[in-house]
């Protein structure tokens, strides 16, 4: 099968793989329809972090062509969402919600497997991780949401739980990529008053402002800072999200996080070092991680099909397998903001 290949950085490329297949009794084989390239990838991409040789790639949507003798729920033909982290959905960290630290899961590419960004993947323990989506027939704007529920959606989620937004907060998204754009959705969903976006790209701000966005940011460092703090009265906003992960973006995260609230965080650190005596006298705290997308994706998922959020126009550039340099070279210059890959047809 066809699929991207991570050769060293900056060099993404087509190459012929192993077919997928069934090796356990609890997989499935999936047919990807459509997958896109995630901001974490770019880690790899750019070099900043390390990244064996092969497949890679981790967000996808497709039909289920085939399943282990053990699979109960999902069946041959089921269009389905898969979350970038496997689970079994009933160890103890699954049942507390934490389904990417599942006891027996782990996250694709599962070792050297099959990435996201290919022709076909074998799900580990697909009872627990795909999400079959009812239906059929949905439109292209339809299928990018069902695609960004694989990850940046939820993502953006999580870091909106882990701040504890709540109805009539102020809220403050540092960072305009996929899963910041996302946050500012989840922070509205919670019912968030003011949400504040940190964006200097003017075609980002303008779907912030889309997705809930109250007011625009364009300063970093201490001068964001600054117009934070004018903003909210010098008080600081009551939940701060972080979707970044350099020390730039968590320093002006906790600045502007007020005495007593938290600082929901997915980026993926780069260089971020916690001041500690400051979150100590300021009774500020943090917390997130890898999100664990899988516990979110039915009521999110819910959501989508009821038309009450698109995260899918998150999705600005668009292509084929082949085109799979191009939509990573793309997101990397920031001329998109994230890169939709069509794969097959449903």
């Amino acid at each position: 099968m066809r699929a991207a290949i991570f050769n060293e950085p900056h060099s993404i490329s087509v190459g012929e793989r192993p077919d997928a297949a069934i090796a356990d009794p609890t997989d499935a084989f999936v047919r990807v329809v459509l997958a896109c390239v995630c901001g974490s990838d770019l880690w790899y991409y750019r070099g900043d972090s390390p990244f064996d040789p092969g497949p890679i790639g981790h967000e996808f949507v497709g039909v289920v062509e085939d399943v282990g003798p053990d699979v109960q729920t999902i069946a041959p033909g089921d269009f389905v969402i898969a979350p970038f982290a496997y689970s079994d959905g009933t160890c103890s960290h699954c049942r507390h919600g934490i389904t990417t630290a599942c006891e027996n899961g782990g996250f694709i590419p599962v070792g050297n497997g099959d990435g996201g960004q290919g022709e076909a993947v074998r799900v580990p323990l697909a009872d627990g991780t795909l999400v079959k989506v009812p239906g059929s027939g949905y439109s292209d704007p339809m299928m990018a949401s069902l695609l960004a529920l694989s990850d940046v959606m939820g993502t953006g989620e999580h870091a909106a739980v882990c701040a504890g937004v709540k109805a009539g907060d102020s809220v403050a998204v540092v960072g305009d990529g996929a899963v910041g754009l996302c946050g500012v959705i989840a922070a509205k969903r919670h019912g968030a008053d003011r949400i504040i976006a940190l964006s200097r790209n003017p075609a980002r701000q303008e779907l912030a402002r889309k997705f809930g966005a109250t007011d625009i940011v364009e300063q970093r460092g201490d001068e964001a800072t600054a117009a934070v703090m004018e903003l909210t009265d010098g008080v600081g906003v009551d939940a701060t999200l972080e979707c970044v992960g350099t020390g730039q973006a968590m320093e002006t995260a906790l600045s502007i996080a007020r005495p007593g609230s938290l600082v929901g965080y997915v980026g993926v650190p780069h260089g971020v070092e916690l001041p500690v005596d400051q979150m100590f006298f300021r009774n500020t705290g943090v917390l997130g991680g890898p999100a664990p997308v899988r516990h979110y994706m039915p009521e999110l998922l819910e959501d989508v099909l009821d038309g009450e959020i698109e995260p899918g126009r998150v999705f600005d550039f668009e292509t084929d397998l082949d085109g799979v340099r191009e939509a990573y070279a793309a997101m990397d210059e920031r001329r998109a903001i994230k890169s939709l890959l069509h794969v097959s047809a449903v």
